[in-house]
């Protein structure tokens, strides 16, 4: 069966280094935490609870889905772990949800949704299609769901090849570990068409890139075309060695995960080390593009209270992500013409912030900015420790005429405080825009 949920070694780094890190001087272009503009939400889901109660579910990461005939009805996608799917309109209300399936035997993990992106206007046997493609952690697979805003019952209809492979595992045995499927970004090449999904591991460094394949009854499967393997472990300037602290045989791995349509620029996010950039055919060499802080921390795992007890910081880190880095989204504020323009969006969930860097390679991804979403008011509150996260810079019709931010948040308030509760929340983009520039 699926191992219980149990806290993050991490989260306790985090902790321990909060004071140094809000003392530590900012490089060039970084602002104090405290410091960041605030935005708040317009709107928010329903809470989600992970209990028996609730149905075991979590949020964790949205996509925007725009509706071409009608903006104003598009849809948010977003994944509930245990609990499936949800699809919400653009007040937050909930328009259907979606079972994660059923574990295939009493002791094997059940389906847990944990990663969503979009693929629009694939060939399929019926006519092309928009699809939410989405990371099935629990059984190591993909699940792709196809888009109808009109059909009745609910407008995701399930278009999985039912004879698909795990993506990572060999046997039932082994997806039951729960090294499997992760983050999940989706990417159409175009200058063959074809679609893909970009695929990380849990607790593994190993990303994989499936190409997404249509079949003849509408059905859509995928194949592995390569993986490649991060870094486990990094040399410091001192000549030492250091690698994130974890329980024994866990290694960093990534979830927060975007590709740039420009230019076939992955941005990958190694929750306790920081953003890669590197070719989304995962052919090349990664390139780190910014660190969190706790980067080069020493630190022992301790197994009695299963937390880190961090050292001396050697300062090594970056200045602007604490620990994990989470939620990567693409801004576009280009005009249609593949420039590049806007910017590279993170959730920084260790101090409940949120960074922008230049989306242009040629630029570096250079720091540009940050915010926090804040609470709007005594009943619609903001974001904290934030999970996923997706971004449209497109007109939505009267409720976000400038676009939309969605953004996870991992203690839903006002709850019921002995529950754990999780929901969305959605900002207007032009909020966020001038905050960015301020």
């Amino acid at each position: 069966m699926a191992k219980p949920r149990r806290p993050r070694p991490a989260l306790a780094l985090v902790a321990a280094l909060a004071a140094v890190a809000a003392a530590a001087p900012l490089g060039p272009g970084a602002r104090a935490a405290t410091a960041l503009p605030a935005v708040e939400p317009r709107a928010e889901t329903a809470a989600l609870h992970d209990d028996d109660a609730g149905g075991n579910a979590d949020a964790d990461d949205p996509a925007i889905w725009r509706n071409p005939a009608d903006p104003g009805r598009s849809l948010v996608v977003a994944t509930a772990k245990q609990g499936g799917l949800r699809v919400y309109d653009l007040s937050a209300r909930e328009v259907q949800s979606v079972p994660a399936p059923a574990a295939p035997g009493p002791d094997d993990a059940p389906g847990r949704f944990n990663n969503v992106d979009l693929v629009h206007g694939m060939r399929l046997s019926a006519g092309r299609a928009d699809l939410a493609v989405t990371s099935d952690r629990g059984s190591d697979r993909l699940r792709v769901y196809r888009i109808d805003r009109e059909r009745p019952g609910g407008p995701l209809t399930d278009v999985t090849d039912p004879s698909a492979a795990p993506v990572f595992s060999s046997s039932q045995e082994e997806v039951n570990e729960q090294r499997t499927a992760y983050g999940l970004a989706t990417w159409t090449d175009p200058s063959t068409g074809r679609s893909y999904a970009l695929v990380s591991r849990r607790e593994r460094t190993r990303l994989a890139l499936l190409e997404l394949t249509p079949k003849n009854d509408g059905k859509v499967g995928y194949r592995k075309v390569r993986t490649l393997d991060l870094p486990a472990d990094f040399r410091l300037p001192n000549g030492t060695s250091w690698a994130p602290c974890g329980e024994p045989g866990e290694l960093p791995q990534v979830e927060g995960m975007v590709v740039d349509p420009a230019d076939g620029t992955l941005y990958a996010g190694q929750e306790d080390v920081g953003i890669w950039r590197l070719r989304a055919d995962l052919t090349g060499k990664p390139r780190l593009i910014d660190k969190v802080r706790e980067y080069g921390v020493p630190a022992t795992y301790d197994p009695a209270t299963e937390e880190c007890t961090a050292g001396a910081d050697p300062g090594y880190g970056g200045k602007r992500l604490k620990a994990d880095v989470e939620g990567l989204t693409l801004l576009d504020e280009g005009d249609g013409d593949g420039d590049g323009d806007g910017y590279l969006l993170a959730s920084s969930q260790g101090d409940n912030t949120f960074a922008a860097y230049d989306r242009e390679v040629s630029d570096r991804n250079a720091y540009e900015g940050g915010f926090r979403v804040t609470a709007a008011s005594a009943a619609l509150d903001g974001s904290e420790e934030c999970d996923g996260a997706a971004v449209l810079n497109k007109p939505l019709g009267a409720a976000f005429p400038h676009g939309l931010l969605v953004v996870q948040d991992g203690h839903d308030a006002p709850e019921d405080a002995e529950r754990p509760s999780t929901g969305f929340k959605f900002v207007d983009l032009g909020d966020v825009l001038d905050a960015v520039d301020d």
